[in-house]
């Protein structure tokens, strides 16, 4: 056997071409991320996480919704606050996947609290580890939509420390323990950022069955009164699809929707692909749980779901 060939084998050999070297590359390109969220925003021990989460959607009434639910907003305050009213999402998203099928994605649209970056940011790896265990990031359809446009992008950093859209993880993982996700956040609030989205995620629909989750809280004030009345109206424009007249309300000095951009977008995506109207399920807002907090700090949470026949 020749030196040449005998180094080709060599090369062949490590560099995973063989059953055994597949495995072991396969193994070394898998990139777990982890939930920061543990401890401060939901219980870092699993088995009072898993209590909780299947508390909130177990104990949540929600309505038969007909037709397919393609997208739903939920908010991701801390769990003690806010997780009796995500409950109400997904435990509708859990009970019409059960009656119209699964999905195989779960796409989580949030948005950066701390730093401003044009367009959207794509979590990248393969598994994202959350008290609850692991679920496998969809790469194939980070790619598609990384794909899409130079809007929309790889990059973990802006998800490091940031929990808007990671607290919906835990939800999902329990509504949905076999779907794949797809975890994004958006950070500015450019009208060309929103349409790209938009575009890209029509597109995906067109090869995969996903659900689409925009993660917000309502408005943040110390006026329980105004925070109560405020939320009603925010309610009705995104439950009417009324896109225009809710970013006309939102101001960053009124920030009727903290995540108001991922909320545009299922809006916007629910409208594209024939959903003429939302359903609130539910809403509270720190206030009516503790009343002492009122002409402090009141900060309200909506539940709404997107349905198409």
């Amino acid at each position: 056997m020749s030196r040449y060939v005998l180094l080709l084998l060599i090369l062949l050999m490590f560099s995973g071409y063989s059953k055994g070297g597949g495995e072991i590359m396969e193994k070394k390109k898998q990139v777990i991320r982890e939930t920061i969220g543990d401890g401060k925003w939901f219980p870092g021990n699993r088995d009072q996480l898993k209590s909780m989460v299947d508390g909130y959607i177990d104990g949540a009434e929600v309505p038969k919704i007909p037709g397919r639910i393609i997208a739903a907003i939920a908010p991701h305050a801390g769990y003690v606050y806010s997780g009796r009213v995500a409950g109400h999402t997904f435990r509708a998203l859990k009970e019409n996947a059960v009656r119209v099928g699964m999905p195989d994605v779960v796409v989580v649209i949030g948005f950066s609290h701390s730093r401003g970056f044009k367009g959207v940011a794509l979590m990248d790896g393969t598994v994202l580890e959350s008290p609850l265990g692991k679920v496998e990031l969809d790469v194939e359809s980070v790619d598609f939509l990384a794909g899409q446009s130079d809007r929309i992008f790889l990059s973990y950093e802006p998800h490091n420390g940031e929990h808007s859209a990671e607290n919906e993880v835990p939800f999902v993982q329990t509504a949905f323990p076999d779907a794949k996700i797809l975890v994004g956040l958006m950070g500015d609030h450019d009208e060309a950022t929103l349409k790209e989205l938009v575009s890209a995620l029509v597109s995906l629909s067109k090869k995969k069955k996903i659900v689409v989750v925009a993660s917000t809280d309502l408005l943040h004030y110390a006026d329980y009164d105004l925070v109560t009345s405020t939320d009603a109206e925010t309610l009705k424009k995104i439950s009417a699809l009324d896109d225009a007249a809710l970013m006309k309300s939102w101001g960053y000095q009124h920030q009727v929707c903290c995540g108001v951009m991922p909320v545009l977008a299922v809006m916007r995506y629910s409208k594209a692909l024939g959903c003429v109207g939302g359903k609130t399920l539910m809403y509270r807002n720190s206030g009516d749980d503790n009343p002492a907090s009122r002409g402090s700090f009141v900060v309200g949470y909506g539940s709404v779901v997107f349905s198409v026949e």
